[in-house]
């Protein structure tokens, strides 16, 4: 007859984190109704850990205490905060905002075919998250340009867009534009480049890399989990040797979705002690 409760089916990383910014005492010890497992509030102390917004004694670092302040997913979170210090806040906020509202593109099963060739002037071979940027340039131009808002619609239609999660996108990024503001972050004028972008954006995503295994199309990912590319993807094609995913979802198989080529480099700098060593 009812729904399970949010805390028992939903990440507990954003609930710990704000907990903890209000000084409400440990998750375990609060009289929630429905009281999660403590595996789930182990996974939220993993998910906060890895992203370094707690210490080993559960305490909030510097960085938690930013990441409070947002109020978004923790892991698109740390990609902001990631992005101020890279120098491509203006990027970063563009996709942040992207990650956190239902994807834009539409893909009948009836017409894959002209799906592909519509959103082909979107797709990047390095990086699907560089497509919501030519997503957005496209989008802004056009309502800069806009006949009337009908031929606006028609011509999302056409590339197989949705006119109103284009909108929605748009005003969660005003919304996320603003938070940032009062927290005094100022926006990059000059255009960062992919490096900066995409260091900013593994941040937030280091339990989504991969590395490409001598299976055909197969990768190893962190904590020995094993996934593929999605069909979606502009990078499915080369399949670099490494790569970071927005998300991992299991269907007949593990998919990584809109994925982006990395360098290792990139994962010791970014993770710092959360990598482990073997010599």
């Amino acid at each position: 007859a009812f729904s399970r409760p949010e805390t028992l089916r939903s990440s507990l990383g954003s609930v710990i984190l704000r907990m903890a910014s209000l000084r409400l005492g440990d998750i375990e010890d609060f009289p929630v109704v429905d009281a999660p497992a403590s595996r789930m509030i182990a996974d939220g102390y993993q998910l906060l850990t890895e992203l370094g917004a707690v210490d080993d004694t559960r305490a909030l670092t510097p960085v938690g205490q930013q990441l409070a302040k947002l109020p978004i997913d923790p892991r698109v979170a740390r990609m902001l905060v990631a992005a101020k210090q890279e120098g491509c806040l203006s990027e970063v906020l563009i996709i942040a905002a992207a990650l956190s509202v239902q994807d834009p593109r539409e893909r009948p099963m009836d017409k894959q075919e002209a799906v592909t060739q519509a959103h082909a002037e979107f797709t990047d071979e390095r990086s699907d998250f560089l497509s919501y940027l030519r997503i957005w340039k496209w989008f802004e131009d056009a309502l800069v340009h806009k006949k009337s808002n009908r031929r606006l619609v028609q011509e999302c239609h056409e590339r197989f867009l949705s006119y109103l999660r284009l909108r929605e996108w748009r005003e969660l990024h005003g919304q996320l534009h603003a938070v940032v503001g009062e927290m005094g972050w100022r926006l990059n004028e000059n255009d960062a480049g992919y490096e900066e972008i995409h260091r900013a954006l593994l941040a937030g995503l280091l339990g989504n890399i991969g590395f490409k295994s001598e299976e055909a199309g197969l990768y190893l990912g962190a904590r020995q989990i094993k996934f593929v590319l999605s069909p979606g993807s502009g990078l499915k094609k080369k399949g670099p040797k490494w790569v970071m995913a927005a998300e991992l979802t299991e269907t007949t198989r593990l998919y990584a979705r809109c994925v982006a080529a990395i360098e290792p480099e990139w994962i010791e700098e970014v993770a710092g002690n959360r990598v482990t060593r073997d010599h």
